[in-house]
């Protein structure tokens, strides 16, 4: 029993620090580390209500002989270490929001493990919308046993859930553009697109959204109708993933100055070359091109409608699969879409990028575009329970 848990964290040394110094460990030794940690790093913490509270122990890789003394500590100067060395945005939990117990343990003689130490929310009030918490639970000290250093802290994820209305987008009668005002267009030489959606049925060619050179439809030319198509300037490309109905999704789609990226839900999908600057000028919901949006309809939501400045990394992208902070770096538009009524899609940003469906434009007849076409009473909202996200 014992060589094979020593060989266990060998192999978990390995797989944090390289092979070297797995080659290197010693089976005989003993040696604390915090359980789990030696697995993986990170544990999601799901969070539903306050009080909840995390349980969280010590192991040895041998029964000792006599008790250990371990001393746990909450540690959020570790939390900027991780980010930098992963490319991740965490945030520290506000200190009135969270209660330790019971740091100091014990592994009592004949054990491997300790007694719990206890990580208690007992507050969401403080917690900024959109941020991403972390919680390191460290060991600080110990008597009598070295501690396995890659395990040594488990980051403890905040995982809450999140309810949220979300844009009916149904209803071909609302499908239009909206066009920014002069001094609100910018170029865009790098970027990232995000949008948020759930498909309730699939059927031949449906175009659900336009960002500049990011027209975003499904079962084009001959691809599956659960295919995305990404047209942009210069190409097509379509995505691997074949998308299921009545789940959401996040596409993501990046712009890093040589190479088009695609993700669902934080994890790649496709990659193209070519990629060119761009010019944030306007949006499009649904097809709203002459006689087509009744016959190229998507029926279904959207929510968590993004635009950046810059090519979030797989880390950034995982993290914001429920929600983003408004003020994150390069976050040049942000709609939630969560309104809930009215036609007014508020830029969470505070950059000045509402979108007023009063006040839009599409081409009725080829090559004219109408201007000032008010489609407000077309729009429909919805808020039930499958609008949750939970990260």
């Amino acid at each position: 029993m014992k060589k094979i848990r020593s060989t266990v964290i060998a192999l978990a040394m390995g797989v944090l620090a390289g092979c070297t110094e797995a080659d290197k460990f010693d089976y005989d030794k003993n040696v604390i580390f915090v359980s789990g940690a030696e697995v993986t790093p990170v544990t999601k913490f799901v969070l539903e209500d306050t009080p909840s509270s995390f349980v969280v122990t010590a192991s040895t890789a041998m029964v000792v002989d006599k008790d250990i003394k371990v001393k746990f500590a909450i540690d959020n100067s570790l939390v900027e270490a991780y980010n930098e060395k992963n490319s991740t945005s965490f945030s520290a939990v506000p200190d009135d929001a969270i209660v330790f117990e019971n740091g100091d343990a014990v592994v009592v003689a004949g054990k491997s493990f300790s007694t719990p130490a206890t990580v208690k929310v007992v507050s969401t009030e403080n917690f900024v919308e959109g941020r991403n918490y972390l919680i390191p639970v460290t060991i600080q000290t110990v008597d009598g046993l070295e501690v396995l250093e890659p395990s040594r802290t488990l980051y403890l994820q905040i995982s809450r859930v999140i309810h949220f209305a979300s844009l009916n987008i149904s209803n071909p009668n609302m499908y239009s553009n909206f066009k920014f005002p002069e001094d609100k267009q910018i170029e865009l030489s790098n970027y990232t697109y995000e949008i948020k959606f759930r498909s309730e049925e699939w059927h031949h060619i449906a175009r659900m959204f336009a960002f500049p050179s990011a027209m975003l439809r499904f079962g084009e030319l001959g691809a599956p109708v659960n295919s995305v198509q990404w047209c942009y300037d210069g190409g097509n490309m379509y995505s691997n993933t074949l998308f299921d109905t009545n789940r959401w999704y996040m596409l993501s789609l990046t712009n890093d100055g040589s190479n088009l990226t695609m993700y669902v839900d934080g994890v790649k999908d496709n990659q193209m070359g070519g990629a060119k600057p761009v010019k944030l000028e306007s949006l499009e919901f649904g097809m709203s091109w002459t006689v087509y949006p009744h016959q190229q309809y998507f029926k279904g939501r959207i929510a968590e409608v993004r635009v950046w400045n810059r090519a979030l990394s797989p880390g950034e992208l995982k993290l914001g699969l429920c929600g983003v902070d408004p003020q994150s770096e390069g976050l040049v538009a942000y709609w939630k879409m969560n309104e809930g009524e009215g036609h007014i899609f508020h830029d969470a940003t505070g950059n000045g990028y509402d979108i007023d469906w009063s006040n839009t434009f599409r081409e009725i007849q080829e090559g004219n575009p109408t201007y000032g076409l008010d489609y407000s009473q077309y729009v429909g909202w919805d808020k039930d329970d499958n609008n949750k996200c939970a990260q």
